[in-house]
This record gives structure tokens, sequence and C-alpha cells, in this order.
């Protein structure tokens, strides 16, 4: 587009072409800039500069720019005088502008002769929010590149991972810049094209521009400058959005000077850059007042903003803050000092008062240490600074950053703007914060920082030459010191450390993300990240900032009331964590990956600790958490976690040069494990006074895009103390954080002073299954990435199965997006195959669609599934139990584990040998204790131990045997060093000899009350043999103590001991620290009084407590028996599978066979044990109290069993009643419910009332209906006479044209009839109901329709009514809720006379007719009359309205007189029409599959019969006009029929649509009809519809058939069965025809276009019978209804023959020998040739005035295909593509939301105001006009289906799904969608079936507004 006619465009009423505004003047324009041009040229232009200057001056002058923008007096006198208003000096000022550039030539050929000169090699096509772009990972280089549509499609990328999105803040095509993508993905314009064959810019062809464009762009400051005033309030907002407004114009001019290609943009360049030109014009106070003011201004802006110009430091460097400046004004350093002021008030507001956080004091941190220039100095040297200056003051608008961005493509520009960015970055920050739009705000920053700093060449320029890392950590440092507060952790009082609040606006709305994001993807540069791990002075500021996000959002355990306000905050809190702290963190380790970048490490670790330390000292932390808080973010723990693995992995560092002190280690592990601790409290409901949101921090805390920035790294630091502290102490500490240390006592009750009892349970299983997870994982000990990737994997699917996508979310990906392991990398794809099988989509008969699923294939449930991951990684509880029930469902069904299996226990991946020491806590007295007392209480039955304690203790077991040192022979006998508790337990710390160690006595603290207290102690000495035997090997002084042991709560003494020495070894001083506080938990045996010390004897060890515990899982006596007695070999080669299944049992024998191998000393004493055979356990004396729970288990269990058989019982009936009531679902295979025809012996009809239950037949009194859903339908008016359907129109050439839909043929028929034939005679003609019919179905539910009405009033009370409305008579049916909306009365008849008018009769065919004509004369011939209101002629009444009602009036008056009775009459009958008709659709379009399949099963339409028949006898037909007569009598006088000149004739019978005589006969006999009288009316209309048929065959043929017909037909006239001859029949119809004008006209040539082919009598025949056919199929299916009788079933062939035999037009006698002729069906009431000559009178008259429309109507079209809907393309893209950007045809407009109709190809806007009519938007009024109310739209921009019926709608689904079987709705992964035949499939079956309502269940309602 030219670049005048767009500035016209947008600057509207302007005209472009320069001639228009006065032609004196514009002339004058050109030849002035003509003359300006040559006086230029001349080699000394002096002259001609200074003339041009003063012509600038005048023109652009600032003098009285904007005068409404600025209000005030003066401005306004200025706007009056001027003349024109406001803008018109602005557009003369732009003509001027564009005539000078041109030099005097026009400005359109000016553009062209410049973009001849563009070497476009890059594209930099810049776009805004909401555009549709494409990335290619394969491509992309930066991970943020991205392509405009036109060079993607135009590039070749089959194959690549790529994805189309909506752009969220805008984005330039990055094609042709290789620093940011591959060049192979480029497209064919921007395949590097060498510069050299770009023609040489002529110099005269700019020149004007170099001397114009400097002066536009300092107008254009001025007017910047002059608009802004300082805003102080929200009015002030709106002035400054009224100057961009005026301003447009000229940014538009410029932004397409941009556009004109690389020589303009170059000019551009050079007059934004240099400053020379800056400094001319803006040299400050001048000649000039108005340029003085301006300057004015521009340093009073400079000021508010709290920067300085260096020059006036003196004059404005410590300004007191005045009233009228900003809130960050305050901010802007006072002076030099450096100090942050204190808070200013209006800084204060901003704070949401109501939360309690917001409340919180803010602290101000002395800011000495910053580089105050940085902050707020800034100087401007030329046009492009000053440019972007202004446009950050004006919140970035939108054309400015387009117009900025536009020249990016020019290298030199680039790198001016990107270094004049940075230097602005403080700025950018400060007014970001104090912005009220910052959420649009920071899109547009960032839509401009991402184009400059995703280039590395030139990140690292400006990291060089302009400090870039150094601003941007200052800027984020500053940031965050406005909302900092006091932490609360720890010491509340002397808390010195200062964390962010989280409540503020900053962190609440992430206004920090442009800032952080640019952060994150400068680091994303390798040499910019190492820049910044090498600068120390970084570093530190940089883990300054880290901390303040430690230890933020404290919470505190609310242990009494539940806490009134539940704060939202953690959202921030962890946004914040992530995206400031740990996603630069994943940035930097991503250049940590080879053994040159230790130093980096080294440095990052060493910061780190160091922030620790400060962080440790400033919250005054000694030894011991404070009680009831946790903090889900330590950010400074996780840096050193995240370094320290990685120092590891791929450094090759070793780990303990990296490591702090002990001291530092034990500070290091509490916080982390006070988190995992806490996290089992919250799961055991000990915080639920704080609210539903704890619940989320700790669900967020392990979610899948946290993990590994959160969990994981906090496991991993625990793993790594744990490897290096002593063990004991570590676990220790862990029961003791877990709360449960008085629990793990050998008594039988206890006291805990810290937790409840109802908690202890589940916090001992957090306690245990902790420790697992804490040495059974290997992510950050030696797995590599594939087998992490690998393992996340399997266990997300074994918890579910997932989609691909959600696969993809929930797998954590390495956050850092140049790792490699991206979703969708190759890696991925690979692993998935590997563990996964795909299942396809599939549909499940509920409607509800399946998407494609990936689950684990069988090997991996048999080898790989891992509980311990899935327990980590499950978001919720009930994950895990999913999990382990699959795995359950797996084993019963290949057969592996009948049972309940547990866990199954899988072999680790070996640990890297930095962490050995991790195995040391398995080999630790103290987890020995606990094991021992822990399998002690679980064999005693002591309360609250689980199934899931004694599995983890088993494990715990079984993982020790796994890494057990190899010899055994260094027991340690404990040489020296103070005697520990624990000795006396266990002689040494292997756990495979300590498992045979047998402790006899132990020592307790029991409560007094104790059943315990009462026993003796025994005598000290008192030892088993088998004790002695290991004894024997240990010094004598310890056997003497080994009778009773101190009892294990000194658990806590010994660790407090622990870290005592090792902080006095550390620091003497320390003794002073200790609190005191902590002793009292240990100080004297005898402090609680309560308690009481007793000596238990217990004499096992934990070899003999596990065979016991085998006894007791299996509920056997010894059922233990060593394996190895039966099978030496066990021992001597194990098979020990690396994976097992089974239960308790199994492990049990699994780990005594482990023990067994690993020492012979084991084995020996195993055999021992099991030798002394158990005794029995003597029988239990049963008291009283016990014989009643007994009774109780007892009575449980019979109630349950009754239970049992009673649901049983209730399964069975509801499986019968579903068998005959619930198949609404599947329109297929259906069993009928045949309703009134029962049995002859039955006297009435019965039917049951689902309300009220009870069962009668219907009567006048108490009528009973059927439940019936009334919808409007055009579906049969969507039918086309060809197979194929049309396709979706996806060019602008393929529109769809309705015009040969069945539904416009049958419309110009109607009208054609009504153009020549009386009204009255056109509207019994035909039928109507193509479009709009009235469709009735029920479910085959009955009710009485009393009950029916108080059902009614029942739901209009209830008020929580989903989906559908009362109002208008809409209800679900009571017993199988299929949605309906009437009730259609049951005909009350007896079913007697079946059989008596069934009988056949030999009456002769002229007395039938004669009956027939008496029946239809009489008049209302029914049992009940009329007259005589009874309750079912009112429900026959009030059932016919709601059919009425169910369609819109212009699909039921088609009269030329309104409200014409003759209007009703053919409505109703042809409502029976279409109901008949859509039965065949359903069937398929041909009766071919005879019974009562399908459609038939519920149908209604005897029932609907009666109604129609019972309204339809009140119009009786004058009897001189009823057509029967016409059809069996001879009329004497063939003139008197014609209608007279002046009155229109009747409509010609053989122009009558014979179905519809068939309807209108039928309905007008009186009700049952008799067989015989049918067969009768049947046998008439075959004779008419056949003359219609030879008549129709008469007028396709050409001449010479005729004659040739005419002629042998003439011959057989006189042989017997002439009349059942077609030839003699043709002959005599064309004879008679051709009396008439109907042959011969002009119109023959198209005659034989019509027919080309040559008829031969088989050819004949066949068009006889398909012309037959449709008739014979309407009036066999009207048979099965009104006489129940089933349909035969038949081949295609022989259809025409079985249908006629069926009806009786076929002699039963008639042979099928020879070929069947259809003629043979005639059967004559009166001569055939006397009344087809009567008949063909009626045309001849007719075509003597129209000939051609009397040929036009004999030729009816009646063989209509099947319905369907648009043929959809495959590939989506391809729908996308033309429909996102096609303008709407109503409003011109893109539509927000485009949609199509899936049925017309109409092009809609969904929810568009712009083409609502009378309230409707356009889509419900379409859906009103194409379907009659019923819609199917497919929404564009979601590739969704959204189906409209009625008032109500609802999402259908895709039909679009990508390569893995998933639907993208609103297409967010944008990945290539295709089409899915099946779905589609689905679809179009529940629109032609009408069972939208039914199937799909979620409706809403639309309240016209889509």
């Amino acid at each position: 587009m030219a670049a005048a006619a767009a500035a016209a465009a947008v600057g509207g009423p302007q005209q472009s072409q320069p001639e228009l505004p006065a032609p004196g003047l514009a002339l004058d324009k050109a030849a002035t800039a003509a003359h300006l041009k040559a006086a230029l040229s001349r080699p000394d232009n002096r002259a001609g500069a200074e003339e041009l200057q003063a012509l600038l001056e005048r023109v652009l002058s600032a003098e009285r720019p904007l005068a409404s923008a600025a209000g005030g007096e003066e401005a306004a006198a200025a706007a009056a005088g001027g003349g024109g208003g406001p803008g018109a000096a602005e557009e003369e000022a732009l003509e001027w502008c564009k005539c000078l550039l041109a030099g005097g030539g026009g400005y359109d050929e000016f553009c062209a002769a410049v973009r001849a000169y563009d070497p476009a090699a890059l594209c930099g096509l810049v776009w805004t929010a909401n555009f549709v772009a494409y990335r290619c990972r394969t491509c992309g280089i930066s991970p943020c590149m991205s392509l405009c549509a036109e060079c993607f499609h135009q590039g070749d990328h089959t194959g690549h991972d790529f994805n189309m999105f909506r752009s969220q803040a805008g984005g330039a095509c990055d094609c042709g810049d290789s620093n940011v993508m591959r060049e192979s993905g480029f497209c064919k314009r921007h395949q590097i094209k060498s510069s050299s064959n770009i023609p040489c810019v002529p110099k005269d062809l700019l020149m004007m521009s170099e001397f114009v464009l400097p002066r536009f762009i300092f107008c254009l400051i001025q007017y910047l400058r002059d608009g802004y005033n300082e805003p102080a309030d929200v009015s002030s907002e709106k002035d400054l959005n009224k100057v961009l407004q005026l301003l447009e114009p000229q940014i538009s001019f410029l932004e397409d000077l941009t556009k004109m290609g690389g020589a303009m943009r170059s000019v551009l360049t050079q007059v934004l850059t240099n400053q020379q030109n800056y400094k001319d014009l803006t040299s400050g106070p001048g000649e000039n007042a108005c340029a003085k003011k301006s300057h004015e201004k521009y340093l009073i802006a400079l000021k508010s903003s709290g920067l300085t110009y260096p020059e006036d430091k003196l004059v404005y460097g410590i300004q007191e803050p005045s009233a009228g400046t900003s809130t960050l004004a305050v901010q802007g350093f006072a002076g030099a000092t450096g100090t942050l002021g204190q808070v200013d008030s209006s800084d204060e507001e901003d704070q949401d008062g109501s939360q309690g956080l917001g409340k919180r004091k803010r602290v101000k941190l002395s800011s000495g240490t910053k580089d105050q220039s940085i902050m707020d100095v800034l100087k401007h040297k030329s046009f492009l600074e000053e440019l972007l200056f202004w446009t950050i003051k004006y919140e970035f608008p939108q054309k400015m950053v387009t117009f900025l961005l536009n020249m990016l493509p020019d290298q030199e520009y680039k790198v001016a703007f990107t270094k004049t960015f940075v230097q602005h970055y403080a700025f950018i920050m400060k007014t970001l914060k104090k912005s009220h739009e910052s959420d649009t705000m920071s899109n547009r920053i960032v839509h401009i920082s991402v184009q400059l700093f995703s280039n590395e060449e030139l990140a690292r320029q400006v990291t060089e030459e302009c400090q870039l890392l150094d601003i941007m950590v200052t800027v984020l440092l500053y940031m965050m010191e406005s909302c900092l507060i006091k932490s609360e952790l720890q010491d509340e009082e002397n808390s010195l450390h200062v964390v962010v609040n989280c409540g503020e606006a900053l962190l609440k709305n992430n206004t920090y993300w442009p800032l952080v994001s640019d952060f994150i993807n400068i680091l994303s540069h390798q040499s910019v990240a190492k820049r910044f791990l090498e600068d120390h002075g970084l570093l530190v500021t940089w883990m300054n900032f880290v901390s303040f996000f430690q230890g933020m959002n404290l919470n505190k355990r609310e242990l009494n009331e539940h806490v009134e306000f539940e704060s939202q905050t953690y959202y921030a809190a962890f946004a914040a964590e992530l995206e400031a702290c740990a996603q630069p963190m994943w940035g930097l380790l991503s250049h940590c990956k080879i053994r040159e970048t230790q130093e980096y490490t080294r440095n990052v670790v060493r910061y780190c600790l160091e922030a620790l330390q400060d962080w440790f000292d400033a919250i005054n932390f000694v030894d011991e958490p404070a009680p009831n808080q946790v903090t889900f973010h330590l950010p400074l723990h996780r840096y050193y976690a995240m370094f320290l693995s990685k120092a590891v992995k791929c450094q090759e560092l070793d780990l303990d040069s990296v490591l702090p002190d002990q001291e530092m280690l034990m500070k290091l592990m509490i916080h982390p494990l006070q988190i995992q601790a806490s996290l089992a409290e919250i799961h055991s409901n000990m915080w639920v006074r704080n609210g539903l949101q704890i619940k989320g921090q700790a669900m967020t805390y392990v979610q899948s895009h946290f993990c590994n920035s959160m969990i994981d790294p906090d496991i991993y630091l625990l793993q790594v103390c744990a490897s290096r502290l002593d063990p004991d102490y570590f676990i220790s500490s862990v029961f003791e954080r877990f709360k449960v240390v008085d629990l793990l006592t050998m008594a039988s009750q206890h006291q805990n002073t810290v937790l409840d009892a109802e908690h202890e349970r589940s916090m001992l299983e957090g306690a245990l299954t902790f420790l697992v997870i804490l040495l059974s994982l290997r992510l950050h000990l030696g797995m590599s990435d594939d087998e992490i990737l690998r393992a996340e994997m399997v266990a997300q699917l074994c918890m579910n199965d997932r989609t691909h996508s959600s696969l993809l979310d929930l797998i954590p990906e390495n956050p850092n997006p140049k790792s490699g392991i991206i979703p969708g990398s190759y890696s991925f794809e690979s692993v998935l195959s590997a563990v996964a099988d795909f299942k396809a989509p599939v549909f499940e008969p509920g409607g509800s669609m399946q998407q494609g699923m990936y689950t684990p294939k069988a090997e991996v449930w048999d080898q790989e599934f891992d509980p311990v991951m899935v327990i980590l990684r499950t978001v919720y509880r009930r994950d895990v139990q999913s999990a382990m029930d699959r795995y359950t469902a797996f084993l019963k069904q290949s057969g592996k584990f009948p049972g309940n299996p547990w866990p199954p226990y899988k072999k680790r991946t070996s640990l890297h040998p930095s962490y050995k020491g991790l195995m040391r806590l398995l080999h630790c007295k103290t987890l020995h204790i606990v094991l021992f007392t822990l399998l002690y209480k679980i064999l005693m039955d002591h309360q609250n131990l689980s199934e899931h304690v004694l599995c983890m203790v088993l494990y715990l077991i079984e993982l020790g045997l796994e890494n057990s040192t190899e010899d055994e022979s260094d027991e340690e006998t404990s040489v020296g060093g103070p005697e520990r508790c624990h000795d006396s337990w266990f002689p040494g710390s292997n756990l495979v000899s300590n498992m045979r160690h047998f402790i006899n006595y132990v020592r307790v603290r029991v409560p007094e009350t104790a059943p315990e207290v009462k026993r003796d102690s025994p005598a000290s000495t008192s030892s088993d043999n088998l004790g002695s035997l290991q004894s024997s090997r240990r010094p004598k002084v310890l056997q003497r103590e080994n009778s009773g042991t101190a009892q294990v709560f000194s658990l806590v003494a010994e660790r407090r001991k622990k870290f005592q020495e090792i902080i006095n070894r550390s620091n003497s001083e320390a003794n002073q620290v200790v609190r005191p506080k902590t002793s009292s938990k240990w100080s004297a045996p005898g402090s609680a009084p309560q308690l009481t010390t007793a000596i238990l004897e217990i004499k096992e060890s934990i070899l003999s407590l596990l065979i016991k515990l085998h006894h007791k899982l299996s509920g056997k006596q010894n059922s233990y028996y060593p394996p190895w007695l039966d099978d030496i070999e066990i021992l001597i080669q194990p098979e020990i599978p690396k994976y097992s299944h089974g239960d308790g049992i199994t492990a049990v024998e699994r780990i005594l066979l482990k023990a067994a191998l690993q020492s012979r000393m084991n084995k020996r004493i195993i055999e021992e044990i099991c030798r002394k055979v158990t005794p029995p356990v003597p029988p239990k004396k049963i008291t009283a109290a016990e014989k009643k729970t007994l009774d109780k288990e007892e009575r449980r269990q019979k109630a349950r069993e009754r239970q049992q058989k009673l649901l049983a019982e209730f399964a069975s009936r509801q499986k019968s009643f579903m068998e005959t009531a619930m198949d609404v679902d599947s329109p297929e295979n259906d069993i009928p419910m045949e309703i009134t025809t029962a049995e002859p012996q039955v006297s009435e009809a019965v039917y049951d009332c689902v309300i009220c239950g009870q069962s009668g037949p219907s009567s006048e009194d108490r009528p009973t209906g059927l439940v019936v859903l009334l919808q409007a339908s055009s579906v049969l008016g969507q039918c086309r006479d060809n197979v194929e359907p049309k396709k979706l129109p996806i060019t602008e050439e393929e529109q769809i044209y309705p015009w040969d839909t069945c539904a416009a043929v049958h419309d110009v028929r109607l009208s054609l009839l009504q153009r020549y034939f009386k009204d009255s005679s056109c509207l019994l003609a035909v039928s109507i109901g193509w479009e709009g019919g009235v469709y009735v179905q029920t479910c085959g539910h009955t009710l009485h329709i009393d009950c029916h009405k108080s059902y009614m009033e029942s739901l209009r009370n209830d008020q929580v009514l989903q989906g559908f409305s009362v109002d208008k008579g809409e209800f679900t049916c009571p017993l199988c809720r299929q949605f309906a909306n009437s009730v259609l009365p049951c005909y009350p008849g007896s079913n007697v006379e079946n059989n008596l008018w069934q009988r056949p009769s030999n009456k002769s065919m002229q007395d039938l007719i004669k009956e027939v004509e008496e029946l239809q004369g009489r008049p209302g011939a029914f049992p009940v009359s009329i007259s005589s209101e009874t309750n079912l002629s009112k429900e026959m009444e009030s059932v016919m309205k709601d059919i009425k009602n169910t369609t819109q009036k212009k699909y039921r008056d088609y009269s030329k007189t309104p409200g014409s009775p003759d209007n009703d009459f053919l409505f109703m009958y042809s409502v029976a029409r279409t109901n008949l008709e859509l039965e065949l659709i359903h069937r398929g379009g041909n009766l071919c599959s005879g019974g009562a399949s399908t459609a038939g099963k519920r149908s209604c339409l005897n029932q609907l019969f009666h109604v129609l028949a019972l309204h339809m006898r009140l119009y009786s037909i004058d009897s001189e006009y009823n057509p029967w007569k016409k059809l069996t009598q001879l009329v004497e006088d063939m003139n008197s029929q014609l209608g007279n000149e002046e009155q229109q004739p009747e409509v010609p019978i053989l122009y009558h649509d014979v179905t519809s005589l068939l309807l209108i006969q039928i309905l007008m006999m009186p009700q049952p009809l008799h067989k015989e009288h049918f067969t009768c009316i049947v046998k008439v209309l075959f004779t008419l519809l056949y003359t219609q048929a030879l008549a129709a065959l008469s007028v396709k043929c050409s001449e010479e058939d005729r004659s040739a017909w005419k002629h042998m037909g003439a011959l057989k006239k006189n042989t017997c069965d002439a009349e059942k001859s077609y030839e003699v029949l043709l002959s005599f119809i064309i004879n008679e025809l051709s009396k008439g004008k109907l042959y011969h006209e002009e119109g023959t040539q198209e005659c034989v276009m019509i027919s080309p082919i040559a008829w031969s009598p088989e050819s004949m025949e066949k068009y006889l019978q398909d012309f037959c056919l449709p008739f014979l199929r309407i009036t066999s299916l009207l048979q099965h209804h009104l006489f129940g009788e089933d349909l035969p079933s038949c081949q295609e062939e022989e259809e025409f023959s079985v249908l006629a035999s069926c009806l009786g037009l076929l002699p039963t006698f008639y042979q099928t020998e020879h070929p069947f002729i259809s003629a043979s069906c005639l059967e004559w009431p009166v001569p055939p040739f006397d009344i087809i000559t009567q008949w063909c009178f009626e045309i001849k008259s007719f075509t003597e005035r129209h000939a051609e429309q009397g040929k036009a109507l004999l030729i009816q079209e009646s063989r209509w295909k099947l319905p369907h809907l648009l043929q959809l393309p495959e590939n989506y893209n391809t729908i996308f593509q033309y429909y996102h950007r096609k303008t709407c045809s109503v409003c011109t407009k893109v539509p927000k939301d485009p949609a199509v109709c899936l049925v017309c190809g109409t092009f809609v806007c969904l929810k568009g105001l712009c083409c609502k009519q009378q309230s409707y938007c356009e889509c419900v009024l379409h859906s009103q006009n194409c379907g009659a109310g019923t819609g199917i739209f497919l929404l564009i921009n979601a590739s969704v289906i959204i189906i409209i019926r009625g008032h109500r709608f609802c999402l259908w689904g895709s039909v679009y799904l990508d390569a893995h079987g998933e639907e993208d709705r609103d297409l967010r992964r944008g990945k290539p969608l295709y089409i899915c035949k099946e779905r589609y499939k689905v679809l179009e079956q529940q629109w032609i079936s009408h069972t939208f309502d039914h199937i799909n269940k979620r409706w809403g309602p639309h309240y016209n507004g889509l």
C-alpha cells in the first residue's frame, strides 16, 4: 500500500492527493518543492538551505500545537482564530512535508522509487498483541524466535517442532536474522540477498529528506513536550491520550517512512542519532519564546521523574518533593547522600489496607552502596534519546513502539537504540512502578526488549560498553527495596532480616516481570553470563537481592481460632521465587556444564554461603527452629544446592571442597527439614485453622512447574547434609522435627507433649516416608538426564493415563531453555514411546469424547513402577492411591499376584561416589532402635500403627541390607569415648549384625496407669542363651548392662549433646548461647511426675520379630520355613530380582533371605528361631466388654451381607430397566417400545405412569401422555440431489449457493404454483416443513397428564435448575432424564378391532372408493365429540398449540391471505410428512433394512396421527374441491373445470404432490382407519403417481424419442392388458399432451440437455421406479405405524417390488420369474384413458398460456440424497488461515470471534455487537434462519464446535485433533491439527437424528448473545 494512502487512512479526513484542497496552493507546493530541490542540488546550497529552513519554520511551527489538548484561554482563542479547527494545520504541515520529500514530484512515485533500493535481507515485520505468529524450535537459536505467518509458510518447516501462537505482548518477525534463527529456516524472500545487486541510492533522491526530517521530528518532540503535564490525577491521563490521538497522523507518517525500506531507514537513523542536529535545534533557551517554553517543560518533566539533568545539578540538585511531583520523585536520591527518603504518604495508598500484610511497616534500606548514576542521571544527546524518553513518559504508546521497532532492521540504529534503551532502564522501572496500566505497559516494554536482548552479539556489546548487567541488577534491587518489611522468622523481636512483602501490588500484580524476563533473557547468552559469574561485586549484589525473598510469606500455625482472612499472597510468593530467583539461577547453571567453568561455581557457592551466614545471623538462629512457623521460600539454600549438584555432576569438582563446616551444615539442614515436616503436618490436617491456602502452598511446592526449583533442591540439600553429618544426629533430628519421638517407645502407652494422638499416625508415616524418599531418590545423586526423564514420565503415567500435552505439562522440564531436554524434544518422544502405549481417541456411547491417551506398557508396571517417585510427585494424595490401584489391577490381570500387593521394592541406581556417606543413615544405631521398636509395637498391636508404617519399616530394612558394607567382622567395640545410651541397645552399627542381636530387657518411662508398671522387674542377670551366643564376643563390662537400657526418648538428648560438641569445638563462647529452655525436655528423669520407669522383658531380635511378623501376617503358626533348607542352591546362586512384587509376607521372606545371604550367623539364627516352635497362643478369656464388641462385629457382618444382597437385587433391576429404557444415547440397535399395538386379546392399551407408578388405560377424564420433545428442524431442507457433500469454502472463489437444496426447490415450486393458481388449491398441492418442520420424538415413557402438571409445578419452585427453562415447558423425563418439552396425549382406543380391521375384505374397489368418500364427508365422526370439552380434547388442543409454537411463524404461513384455515390444514399434514421423511432419513434413505429397526424404536407417530387427524377433521374440505373426486370420477364437461378469466384456476391434479394427497386423504378419515380403506387410497394414488412419472418422462426425452414411442404404444393399444403397459400409457399421454403447446416451443434444446442418454426400456423402467419409490417408502412407513405391520427387508434392487406387494399394490399371485415391470402394480378405478385425458386437459389449457412453467412443474425432482454437513479440509490450518483474517460481509470488519456454520458455510461474528439485529447476535439469528433454531458453528479461533439449540447452547468439542489425538481448544498449543473423521461422523449423526439435546449434557442459556 502506498504510504500516502496509509497515512490518509489513519489520519482521518485528510486527502492524500495533494491536488484536492485548493489547486492553486497545491501546485504552488509542488513548484516550491521543485525549486528548493534544485537550489539545494547546487554545489553552493547555502541560500537554498536557509530558504528551506525558513519555510519549515513557518510550516512546522510549534506556535499553535495541539490547541485543543493544551487547554486554557489563549489556546481556545488560537483555535478560533486559526480556523479549520484542530488538526487542520497539522494536516497542512504533513502535506508540505510529503511534497518537500518528493521534491516536487508525486509522493506515491517517490515512495516507489525509494522502495526499489531496499536490500530486504530482514523481514522485521512488527506486530502487536493478539497477532497470530509461529515459532519453530528446530530453527530457532533464541527461544524467543518468532515468524510472521507469511514467512513461516514461505519457508520449509516440514517435520519441525513448531507451533502457532497468539502473541501476548507483540513481537517482530525474525526471518533473515541469523543471530536469532538458523538460515535453513529463512523464507524464500529473505534467504540472504547479497547487498551487491542492490544499486546504490542516487544522492538527490533522499536529499530533501535529510533536510526536512530533522525539523519534522523536532516538531513532534515539541508537541510531546507541550502536551505533557505532570499527571497528578486520572484526568491528566486522559489528556495524554488526547495528545497521542492528535499526533497519530504524524507518527503514522514516520511509520510509513520506515516501511519504504533500507534506504529511507538509514536516512532516519542519521537524523535520529545525529547529535549535532539535536544540539542545534534544541539548544535550549534561545531567541524563540515558544522554544524556550518547550525547553522548560522538558526540564520540568525530567526533574519530576526524579532524574537530574547533569548541567542543572546545582539548580535542581536537592529538590524537596513538591506537592505536584510524582510519588517516585521521593525515591530519586536526595542529593548525593544516597539514602532513600522516608516513605511518601501517597506511596502507602496503593496498599490494600485490609490485608494483614499490607499493614506492616515498610522498611527502607540505606542505599549508599549503589552507583548513583544508574538511578537518577539522564542526559539526552540525540532525537532518539529524547523520543524514547517521551515514549516512556507517555507509557509506551503502541504507535511509537511500532515506529521504534520498525527501524530495527537498520543495524546502526539497532545498536544506538539498544544503548539508549539501557540508558533509560532505571527510568523505565520507575515509570512502570507508578503506572496504572502496568499490564499493558509491561507487554509493550517486553515487546521492545525481547527484540534487543535476544541477540547475543548485541547483548555482549551493550554489556561491555554500557554496564548492562550492573544496571539491570541495580534496577531490580532498587525496585524490590520499595516493598520490604521486617522478617518475622525465628526471632521476631530482634530480627535484622528484611523480606519482600508479598501483599504489595508490585508482587501481587507481577509488575517486576518485564525486568526479570530481560535479565533471564540476557543470562541465556554465554558471553554475558560469563561476565556475571566472574564479577564478584555483581554476585554479592545478586545474592543480596535473592536474600530479600529468603523466608518471605511466613506462615504461622493457628492453634485456636480459624484465621478470619485467608491471604492469597502465596501466589505472588511462589511466582516471585520462580521468576526472580529460580529462573536466573537455571540460566546461570546452563553455562556451568564443563570442567573449565569450575571457577564460576566456586564464586557462586562462596557468596551464597556468605549470604546464608548473614541470614542466620540476621534472624538470630542458634540451633532450634521456632515452633509452628514455616516458610516455603529458601532461594539461597536452593542456589547453593543446585550449584553443588552441578559441580559434582558436570564439573568434576570435589564436593568436600565446596562444603562448609559441620556447624553450618547443621544449620543448613534445619529449614528444608522443617518444610518436609510441615508438609506432613499440613497433610495431617494440623494446619486446618490456617484455611485452604496452606494446602495450596503445600501443593504448589511439589507441583510440576515448581518442584525442580523447590522440593528437589531441598531434598538434595538434605541428602548432602545427611551424607556428611553424624547419622545418629540426623536421624534423631528427623524424628524430633516430625514430633514423633515420644511415640517411639516400647511401652504400650505414652504421652506426647507436642502432638495430638489423632495426628501421631500420619506424622509417623510422614517421617518414615520422608526417610525412604531421602534414601531412595537419586535425582541429583547420579542419574543421567534421560534416566530422570524416564523416571518422571513413568511416575506420571502410573498415576493416570495422560494425554501428550498434559504429560508435557506435568513433567518438570529442565527450566533452562538451552538444556536440550525441552518438551517435544527428541529425547522426550523417544522415552515416551519406550515407556507408553498410545490409546487412540474413542467415543463412549454417552457422547463423551475421549482424547488420545498414553498408558504405561506392561513391562513398565512389571519393572519400573516406583512408588517413591509417585509419592514425591503427587499433588493430591488420591493420586498415590490411584497408582496403587492401577498397579494392583495390572498384577491381577497378568496373573503375577492375586492378592493386595504392597508397593514394590525397587533396586536403586548406584550412588555417585561423592554421596556414599548417605548410606550411613541405614547403619546407625538410632535408626536400628527405631526400626526395632516399631516392629515390636506392630507385633504387639499398639495403637496408631498402620500397614503403611510397617511397609516403610521393611523398606528401610531392605534398603539397609542392599547397601551394607561387605565385611561384618569389624563389629564396633565401643572404644573409649563417652558411654552413649544406644550402645546399650546394639553392639555395632552394621544392620546385618544388629539384626540378630537379642535385646532382653528395656527400661521404659510410662504413665503410671500403664499395664507394664505392675510387673516385677526380673533379675538383671537373666539372659537368654541365644543372647549369650552373641554377647560372648563382647567385653564383659557391657554384658551386665544388657539387661535394661535407657529408653528411646534420649534420642533428643543425644542429638543435643552432639550439636553442643560441635559448636564447642568450633567456638567456645557458644556455651552462653545455648538456650536454657531446651534442657527441660531431657533433664531429670523424674521431672514429669506422672511418668514412672518400668522394665519390660523383650527377648527379641529384629530377626525374631520379622519371623513372628510373618506368622502374624499369614495368620498361621509356624508359617515361615527357611527356603534354603530345601534348596541349598538359593544361597549359592541367589536370584534376587531387581524388582519384586508381592505383599508384606513376601517382603518379610525377601528380607530374611537377604539377611541369611549376607551372613552365616544370621542364617543359623533364623534356623534356630524357626526350630524353637512358637508355642500356640493360649485362648483368651473373653470378658463381657469384649463379648459386646464381638456381638457388634457379628451384627455388622450380617448387616453387611444383607446390604450386599439388596444392592445386587437393585443392580439387576436397574440393569433390566436400562435395557428397556436407556438406549437414548445410541441411535442404533434398539428394541422398539411398541406402545399401542399390544396383543389382540388385551381389551385396551395399558400405560404406566412414571410419576405415580400406577398402570391403566388412557381415559377421557384422566388421559395419559407420552413424554415428547418437539423441535423445529431444517435437516430435510438440507438434502441435495448429489451424493458428494459440499466442501467448506476455503478460498474466495469457492462459495456455496443454496439454490439446489431441497428446501429451495420446494419453495420455488410453491411460489410458482401460487403465481398461476388458486391459493387454497395450491396449499393442498404441496407439503411444507422442509425448513422449520416440527419433529416429534419420545423416550417412550408415559405419564398421567395431571401428574405431569404437578411435576412441572415442583420444577418451577425448585430453584436450582440447570440448563432448561420450565417456563417454556421444558423438563426432563422423570424416569430416564431425557430432555422433553411437551406431552402427547394417548388416544383412548381399544385394540380389539385390530384383527377386525386387518381382515382381508373382498369388497370391490368401487365399493371401497365410495366408502372412503362417505367417511370423508362425515363431519367429526369421532367417539369424542369436540363440542363436549373433556380433559382429553383440551390436552389435544394444547399439544397442537405447542406444535405450532415450536416453529417460527414464517415456517407455517405460506398462504397469501394470512390466517386462512388452509394454512393450518397445510401445516398439520406437513407435520406428519416431516416426521415420516425424517424417519426415512434415519433409516438411511430407504427401507431395505426392514424391521421395526432404528428410528422406529420409540415412535410416537401413532399418537401424533390421532392428534393431527382430530384437528384436520375440524376443517372439512368442500366436497366440491375434494381431490378424491378428481381421482376417482370422470367429469362430464371438462371446460367447466377451468376457472373463469377473472378467478384463477385450481392446480391441475398432475401438479399435485402425491404424498401430500395421501396424508390429506388419510387424516380426513375417521380414526382408527380400516386397513382396506388405506389400501384403496394407496391404489388410487398410485395411478396418479404413475401418470405423473410418465408425463415427466415424456417431457424429458427428445422429439424423436417421443414420436417413436407414440407410434410404438399406439400399436399395442388394443392388447388385453393395455392399461398395465407403460408403452401404451406413455404413447397416450404424449398424444394428449401434444395437443397443448407443451412440447413444441423453443425450449426443446434445453430438454435434450437434461437427458442426453438414449432411453432403453430398462432405463425407462428404472426411471419410473425411481420416480415412484419415495412415495412407496413413505406409504409403507405409514402403514407400519398405523397397523403395526413389520417392514420386510430386501436388496436395494428389489425394494420397489417388495414395498409394492407389502402395500397390496401387487396381486399376491404375481409371479416373479420374468423381469418385474412397475406398471403391473396399476389398478385403475375408472377407465385409464378417459381419466388421463381428463387430467391432461387441465395441463393443456395451462400450457397454452405458460408453456415454460408448465414443463417445469411437471418435472419433479424426487430423488433427494441424504443430508450432510459440509466436508472439512484435512488440515485445520487451511481453515484458520482463510477465516481468521476474513472480513464479515455484514459489518466489513474482521470479527474478534469468527465462526462458520457447518451446515451452509455462512461466515458469522460470534458475540459480535456489530452484527446484532433486534437484540439477537448473529450466530443466534443464523441458527434460526438456517436451522430453525439449531446451529452448528465452528469457532475459528478455538477449533471448537458450538451447538445452538433454541435458547440454549453447548460446547460440543472439536473435530480436529493433533498428532497425539488431542483437542487443542483455543489453539493454545498451536500444534498442527487434523480432521478426525469419526468425530465428525458422530456430530453429523447427532444433527440428523436430532439428539443433541439428549447426548450433550452441559447446556447453558445464551440470552441471544452469541
